[in-house]
């Protein structure tokens, strides 16, 4: 039914949302600003960091005091003495065995080109995957610019794309760029919130995608 699986990163291939909220708290606290919760990071997950940081911290109302808040998460976020997150599991077997099964491969994310491109290398996804959008190419989630960019590019149609994420912003993206989505409960945003944006299923486990096509 689809030819281009179009997938978010972090909570929906990769377990990181831990390693993002500690990166938001450690920065935080160095900033002299609240220590955010992990529901307050969840949250924002998925959209790009100025986004994300606005959310957060209303109280940063200018470019200048939202990068240096970025700034110092990027300085934990690369830390090289930092645990980096790992696939969830089944992942790596699931992304192997769609490739071979003919499918355009995508990412959409709200990371930033260096995280994703190291993510991808760490992976060996990064011989896998056709095309990948990062928020600094692109507007932020939930504005359809990285689907539209992806089908434009790999010359795909929108009845034959379907975006799969684990926020809401994911699903938004997908309506706003008329194509199809799945959910993926494995991630930042719970199940009732998925459910509002209509996916064709939410599923728990990312793993699970490759039976659900057949």
């Amino acid at each position: 039914m689809y030819k281009l699986l179009v997938f978010d990163w972090d909570g929906t291939l990769m377990d990181s949302q831990q390693e993002i909220v500690s990166c938001f708290q450690a920065a935080a606290k160095d900033v002299g600003l609240h220590i955010p919760t992990a529901d307050e990071v969840h949250n924002v997950i998925g959209l790009g960091m100025f986004e994300a940081v606005h959310g957060i911290f209303p109280e940063l109302d200018s470019k200048e005091s939202q990068q240096a808040f970025i700034e110092r998460y990027r300085f934990y976020y690369f830390s090289p003495d930092k645990l980096p997150s790992v696939l969830f599991e089944g992942v790596d077997k699931m992304i192997r065995s769609l490739s071979d099964k003919g499918y355009f491969m995508a990412v959409a994310t709200g990371k930033g080109r260096r995280g994703l491109d190291e993510s991808l290398k760490r992976t060996g996804f990064d011989e896998i995957f056709h095309y990948t959008r990062c928020v600094d190419e692109a507007h932020s989630k939930p504005h359809p610019q990285m689907i539209l960019d992806i089908m434009d590019y790999l010359g795909v149609e929108t009845e034959d794309t379907l975006m799969i994420g684990d926020t809401e912003y994911d699903l938004q993206m997908a309506t706003n760029a008329n194509v199809h989505s799945v959910a993926v409960a494995c991630g930042a945003h719970d199940k009732d919130r998925l459910f509002k944006h209509n996916p064709q299923v939410c599923l728990e486990q990312t793993k699970e995608l490759e039976a659900w096509l057949k």
